[in-house]
């Protein structure tokens, strides 16, 4: 691995930490103020509101994502002008994609009644339709942010995109909580929080434009072929955001149904805790992710699997010191966060910690398919894994309460570890002995006695060269 490559690791894993601070404290912040200026009933409401339009992350049907690996491999082989042609392609069908699902969406919040649907009590059906609205339209600009981070990602400045990103979310989640604090019910928390959302799209396709001086927003490079091509690898990454909803906001919804709203704020609450690690684990993805795409695009299948081994090392390495530290503070960490409001269950968090140990592996090793967009079946897989431990989480609640609830989603995690190792050792052309030990085995650059040996030499003033004799 050269010193270009572990330089764009480090200032991607800083990034990417910014990135997950960020999300950490938009989750960490949101409960208390929440529960301290709205009814615990009420926030359990909007919990499950806000839920509900993450599924609309499948309109772009994947094309932000398959595009942004296309484009880092093609540049990683020198073709700007291709890499152009699949931006503006993917960028209009985008667009066309996302208006096509806004006027779909109103038309069935006219006609369905969503209230009496999700058992709502505190918010009055009409304002359930507005939330709705106002948050799928925010999810929906979020397609286009994903598509521009990609250009960013594949001319090597994916550190600098996260870290724009990363303050607008900051800027969206600020204005969301100002109408809660000023005492405004949801409909009004939601609308803020989507006009936040469209001004941070439009800020962030304008400064791409300015950082990026081949990139541009035309139809003149744009394919109708370009989407055919990258129809199937596209249609395959809907898996994951159908996955992740069912994970994340069904289990919400199962609990719900199988207890009651209060309950969905004790397990949400204790799970945000458990998410901690597992946001760390994402960030060891998101890091190695453009380096993969760019190694396997330039056929340096030496370096792919270097780095599928040090990102499934790091991954598990960091999985573990977390799950030990929230094992220890979570519990004292959980009843303070909360005010006292939630009641600390040290087996719920147990449980759900171990999920993210399984979890940790299969998604590290899973970049690899990813970033390449081979992840036809890896997307197969995780829908009916998701779905069958959606399934499992609402009768084991019902039968043994959170605690059943939680040992479910341990589930899919084992189903995916079964699938995605093998199949990442085939594509970086390594074998089990080898991969293995090399989770165990600390590389000559990272032990202490080489990294001491760096800081002194850094730090040892340079020894003058004599001058020569006149």
């Amino acid at each position: 691995m050269d010193s270009g490559t572990r330089r764009r690791l480090l200032l991607g894993f800083i990034s990417n930490w910014i990135s997950r601070l960020a999300g950490t404290i938009i989750q960490l912040v949101q409960v208390p103020v929440f529960l301290h200026f709205w009814d615990k009933t009420l926030y359990g409401e909007w919990l499950i509101l806000i839920a509900i339009p993450s599924y609309l992350t499948f309109s772009s049907i994947g094309f932000g994502s398959v595009a942004g690996n296309e484009m880092t491999m093609m540049m990683a082989r020198g073709e700007q002008e291709e890499a152009l042609r699949v931006f503006q392609s993917c960028w209009w069908f985008i667009v066309g994609i996302c208006s096509a699902v806004v006027v779909a969406l109103a038309v069935a919040l006219y006609l369905l009644p969503v209230g009496r649907l999700l058992k709502l009590h505190l918010i009055t059906p009409d304002d359930a339709k507005w939330i709705f609205f106002y948050l799928g339209c925010a999810t929906l600009f979020g397609q286009l942010e994903q598509l521009v981070q990609s250009a960013y990602t594949c001319i090597g400045r994916y550190p600098y995109g996260s870290f724009i990103k990363s303050c607008l979310s900051l800027v969206a989640f600020g204005a969301m909580l100002v109408p809660v604090i000023m005492g405004q019910g949801a409909r009004e928390t939601a609308l803020w929080f989507a006009l936040a959302n469209a001004a941070g799209t439009v800020v962030l396709c304008f400064m791409a434009r300015r950082d990026i001086p081949w990139l541009r927003y035309g139809w003149s490079h744009a394919r109708f072929s370009e989407i055919r091509r990258l129809a199937g690898p596209a249609f395959a990454f809907m898996g994951f955001p159908i996955g992740n909803a069912l994970n994340l906001q069904g289990t919400l919804v199962a609990v719900q149904y199988a207890l009651g709203p209060d309950d969905v704020v004790n397990f949400g609450t204790a799970r945000t805790v458990s998410r901690v690690a597992l946001q760390m684990v994402q960030m060891v993805n998101s890091t190695f992710w453009p380096e993969l795409s760019s190694a396997y695009g330039a056929r340096k299948f030496e370096l792919v699997r270097t780095l599928h081994r040090r990102a499934c090392q790091a991954a598990l390495v960091i999985a573990v010191a977390l799950i030990l530290a929230m094992m220890t503070v979570g519990p004292w960490f959980l009843t303070h966060w909360t005010a006292h409001k939630v009641p600390p269950s040290p087996k719920l968090l147990f449980l759900l910690l171990l999920s993210v140990l399984f979890y940790s592996l299969w998604s590290t090793s899973s970049t690899l398919i990813a970033a390449i967009n081979q992840h036809r079946k890896l997307a197969a897989y995780y829908i009916v894994a998701t779905a069958v431990t959606l399934v499992v989480t609402y009768f084991m609640a019902r039968m043994y309460g959170l605690l059943g609830a939680a040992g479910a989603l341990i589930l899919s995690e084992v189903i995916m570890d079964t699938y995605v190792l093998p199949t990442s050792l085939r594509l970086s052309h390594d074998t089990w002995g080898g991969f293995l030990r090399s989770l165990w085995h600390i590389p000559e650059t990272l032990r202490p006695r080489a990294m001491l040996g760096r800081l002194r030499r850094t730090a040892e003033p340079e020894t003058p060269h004599p001058e020569p004799d006149a």
